[in-house]
């Protein structure tokens, strides 16, 4: 991702190219002011000595005129004849002309009916002219850098405030409480009223994360306690002989209930924790030890179906996980898989990069149930039995977990789990 701009550079800039453009407009109206004063000097100057010529002829018989270093009549009497870059022009003053290799301006007039022209070679002043066009552009370009330098002093003091509040709110600490941050003295009003939303902000997540902690230590022992009560109670009244046989299918029923509402409590309480504060209480587990286990507590259900539960392939593979949601989310996927297999063989593998893949040999999902599932997934639904694959589906986007679901119509199903959340899509 390519760095963000700091304020103060990103408005430095803008002011730059504002003082250029507008620098390159002064330049450009003084060049055109230039042009036209010019325009009207040359043909004040040449008009005034045409007329002077003229006058001076009429008044004097014997008056012959003579060039200067400068100034030159072409079509009067004793003078040279228009040259051919002279003789088309029409009368008016005409810049930019080429005279025996002399770049001039010349005034094309009539003179006792005859055409003349006035010209002024422009060599000395073109000289003068390049001099200060160069002294104004290099004291421009001078202005803008001062400019450029008094306006990123000030601009850097006024910013100052705000960049010393992004760094009080940068080194701020997720976990840390009754943080705040302050607003410079020099600090301008806008900058004290973000300072100030940005603490209302701290206490009011500070007041949250309070209620979602004592929740959770609430939840986790008020509801737990009940539960393991319940479960108790049922195992107590199942050991006596003289139970009825309905009243035992129905207190099993009890303690069957009981038993999945403690992983569907665990999977609420973890659902309502930060995933970091989790990973970091986690220790490292070695799924290749738990996963016999969890096979073990799930191959009661296939006893009356013609269903074997098959391990495999399980290398050495490690994570840092807490360990009741990977018996959560793999023992779920194993019971879906049970349950909707009638014979044959469900298969159990693990791979190095910590994806477990169950495949069962059951009725196979269509590509329409399929997106029906993810659909219901996105909506938060949930499911009739057990946790429900869309909370497993939940728990394991809280995780950082991937878990994917393939099948083919009539052939089974496979369900792949990523537990680790660095590894990339795995074939199966």
């Amino acid at each position: 991702m390519q760095p963000r701009q700091s304020l103060q550079r990103r408005i430095l800039q803008w002011l730059v190219l504002y003082a250029v453009l507008l620098s390159a407009a002064v330049l450009a109206g003084g060049y055109i002011i230039h042009e036209r004063v010019e325009h009207l000097a040359w043909e004040s100057l040449l008009r005034a000595e045409l007329d002077y010529h003229a006058q001076r002829a009429q008044n004097t018989a014997d008056y012959v005129w003579q060039d200067s270093d400068t100034l030159r009549l072409f079509g009067a009497a004793g003078t040279p004849a228009l040259p051919d870059a002279l003789q088309a022009l029409p009368a008016g003053l005409h810049d930019n002309l080429s005279l025996d290799g002399v770049n001039s301006v010349a005034l094309v007039d009539q003179l006792n009916g005859e055409p003349v022209a006035m010209a002024l070679d422009l060599t000395r002043f073109e000289g003068v002219e390049g001099a200060a066009t160069t002294a104004v552009a290099a004291g421009t370009i001078v202005l803008i850098l001062i400019l450029g330098l008094l306006v990123m002093w000030r601009l850097g003091r006024a910013i100052q405030p705000l960049a010393i509040l992004a760094q009080q709110v940068q080194t701020l600490d997720p976990d840390a409480s009754g943080q705040r941050v302050h607003a410079d003295a020099d600090a301008t009003a806008e900058v004290a009223v973000i300072a100030d939303a940005f603490n209302d902000y701290l206490e009011r997540n500070a007041r949250y994360v309070e209620r979602e902690h004592a929740f959770i230590a609430s939840a986790s022992h008020e509801l737990r306690t009940p539960i393991a009560v319940i479960a108790g109670a049922a195992e107590l009244v199942l050991d006596r002989a003289d139970l009825p046989a309905a009243a035992r299918m129905q207190v099993q029923r009890i303690g069957r209930t009981a038993r999945n509402v403690e992983p569907l409590l665990a999977v609420l309480l973890v659902l309502a924790k930060d995933p970091a504060r989790i990973t970091a209480g986690s220790e490292a587990l070695a799924l290749h030890e738990l996963l016999p286990e969890i096979v073990e507590d799930h191959r009661q259900l296939t006893r009356h179906k013609d269903l074997r539960l098959v391990l495999d392939t399980l290398p050495a593979c490690t994570i840092v996980a807490p360990v009741t949601m990977v018996q959560a989310a793999v023992g779920n996927l194993l019971r879906n898989a049970i349950e909707n297999s009638d014979s044959g063989e469900v298969h159990i593998r693990l791979m190095t990069d910590a994806t477990v893949v169950i495949e069962d040999p059951g009725h196979g999902m269509s590509p329409e149930q399929i997106s029906t599932l993810y659909a219901r997934v996105a909506r938060e639904g949930r499911d009739g039995g057990g946790i429900g694959l869309d909370l497993i589906a939940r728990l394991c986007e809280h995780l950082g977990w991937g878990l994917e679901f393939s099948s083919v119509p009539g052939r089974g199903t496979r369900a792949t789990l990523r537990l680790d959340a660095s590894a990339g899509p795995t074939a199966a």
